[in-house]
């Protein structure tokens, strides 16, 4: 871990605060994320807030309706050139929210695909990878990463193979997300129909094509968190990747941070969610960042 990481602390403002929106910007908003390390610039691919999963733990409230039904590809293209334009001029280091860290918000470590929902979801993935990738080289962020945050779901579909392709020819990285060992609990976090196997072969697949990063959340569920067999598994499900060819670069392993839904899901303490990882380490062999 970077000392700049090590110096974001998870008591600030704007790493507690992960809203998609920000002033009149409709699909794209500011976070300052422990995990990227810095300043990442997200774009918001499921602003109606669709999503093939209904995890117990996600912040987004879909009772109330999005902002708008669908994507403008032109408007998230000049939105992404104000926000870098914005960030570097120093603008966004006045934000309230962002007060705390200005010496974070002028150096844009990536540009992330993580909205309101799935952003594989989209019927033109590779199309708005594309549009990133041309604003990137545009304004010089060559070191700048595009990041693909997903529940690994549409990891197969051929518009979204052909969006990763786009990615890796620009700094891409795909953050795949696996909370669980067995079907069972995959169910009761991710509350979806896809089925678990489809989702560890997407992860394999594409993980024998680039490294990938593997991003967990680990809860208690009624004030009990992860059984130690069910832990079992999972470091099973990360070892049989690898087995299967697959390269995973590291794995994110993190809790609650934000408000949940469910009032019976909380998060881990940080000794426990330490634990938890050194687990992983032991098991797997992997490189294992956690994140309270």
């Amino acid at each position: 871990m970077s000392e700049q990481a090590l110096q974001i602390k998870n008591s600030l403002a704007a790493v507690q605060d992960h809203t998609r929106t920000f002033s009149d910007f409709t699909f794209i908003y500011p976070v300052i994320s422990r995990r990227s390390r810095g300043l990442s610039i997200g774009i918001n691919l499921n602003p109606d807030k669709v999503c093939n999963f209904d995890c117990i733990y996600c912040c987004v409230d879909r009772r109330v309706p999005g902002k708008v039904a669908d994507l403008d590809l032109n408007q998230m293209r000049d939105e992404l050139k104000a926000m870098i334009h914005f960030a570097r001029d120093g603008g966004l280091a006045k934000e309230p929210k962002f007060n705390e860290v200005p010496w974070l918000t002028r150096d844009v470590r990536d540009i992330a695909f993580s909205g309101d929902g799935e952003p594989t979801m989209i019927h033109n993935f590779a199309e708005c990878v594309q549009a990133v990738a041309d604003v990137k080289k545009a304004e010089g962020l060559d070191g700048a990463k595009i990041v693909l945050i997903t529940d690994a779901a549409g990891l197969d579909k051929t518009d979204v193979k052909r969006g990763l392709e786009i990615m890796d020819a620009n700094n891409g990285e795909v953050w795949g997300k696996l909370d669980a060992g067995t079907e069972a609990y995959f169910h009761t976090i991710n509350r979806t129909n896809v089925r678990f196997d489809r989702i560890l072969k997407n992860l394999l697949e594409t993980a024998r094509v680039r490294p990938i990063v593997i991003q967990s959340m680990f809860l208690k569920l009624h004030g009990v968190g992860i059984s130690a067999a069910e832990l079992e598994a999972y470091c099973g499900r990360l070892n049989d990747i690898v087995r299967g060819g697959g390269k995973i670069k590291e794995v994110h392993a993190y809790t609650v941070a934000r408000p949940t839904p469910e009032d019976f899901v909380t998060k881990l303490t940080t000794a426990e969610l330490n634990a938890l990882a050194e687990t992983i380490r032991q098991k797997t062999g992997l490189t294992v960042y956690a994140f309270d």
